[in-house]
């Protein structure tokens, strides 16, 4: 999901997840590392890669993540709260044209939860989005509507809407499936803004 959790691993545990994607005429995979460095403080690296195939030659981007969730309110049913801090760079290789730069991102974001007792969740999230390229920064106010509804024990339906300031919002559906203890995989659908996306994904906590 787009949508974050107000949720952390626990100290000392790890996940790795693997996700490929379709956005438009981009196709994307990305592999992500994180760890349970403390009793509600988790953190990530990511590595990114895609190509943009609505041009030609299509254009390539590589991209690194970092990122820090702390959620000190963490609770099995009811509220849990907390936010996390993201930081991204990507280098954009335009292959028609000698053209090189690179995208620096930064984004705030509050998390809540709210954990029913029949095994739904709804997950809220609100930020706050900076870019900068080729000098010119863009800021925009995020924001995020989750909801996991468990079909079977293994099942869940997950849906959301998210979007940000000055945009149309996107809305995706998908599945979860865990196959086995800490080993779960993902498909999800969706569309805004006028394109069509997916996304598949493997997380492995352990």
């Amino acid at each position: 999901m787009h949508t974050d959790d107000a949720g952390t691993l626990a100290q000392g545990a790890l996940k790795l997840e693997g996700t490929l994607g379709r956005d438009a005429q981009t196709r994307s995979s990305e592999l992500l590392f994180g760890m349970g460095l403390l009793p509600g403080l988790e953190m990530e690296v990511s590595l990114a890669h895609g190509r943009d195939k609505g041009q030609s030659p299509a254009t390539t981007l590589q991209g690194r993540g970092w990122g820090v969730k702390w959620v000190p309110i963490q609770n099995d049913a009811g509220w849990s709260l907390g936010a996390r801090v993201d930081l991204g760079h990507t280098r954009v290789r335009d292959d028609a044209t000698p053209a090189h730069f690179s995208e620096r991102a930064v984004t705030i974001t509050g998390l809540a939860t709210y954990r029913f007792a029949n095994g739904q969740a709804l997950h809220l999230n609100a930020g706050h989005h900076t870019v900068r390229v080729q000098g010119v920064r863009h800021r925009a106010a995020t924001w995020a509507v989750g909801h996991e509804l468990p079909l079977t024990a293994q099942l869940r339906l997950t849906s959301e809407v998210f979007g940000e300031q000055r945009s149309r919002p996107d809305k995706a559906l998908g599945l979860r499936y865990e196959i086995a203890e800490g080993l779960k995989a993902s498909v999800a659908v969706g569309r805004g803004n006028g394109r069509n996306f997916s996304q598949a994904g493997l997380a492995w906590e352990f």
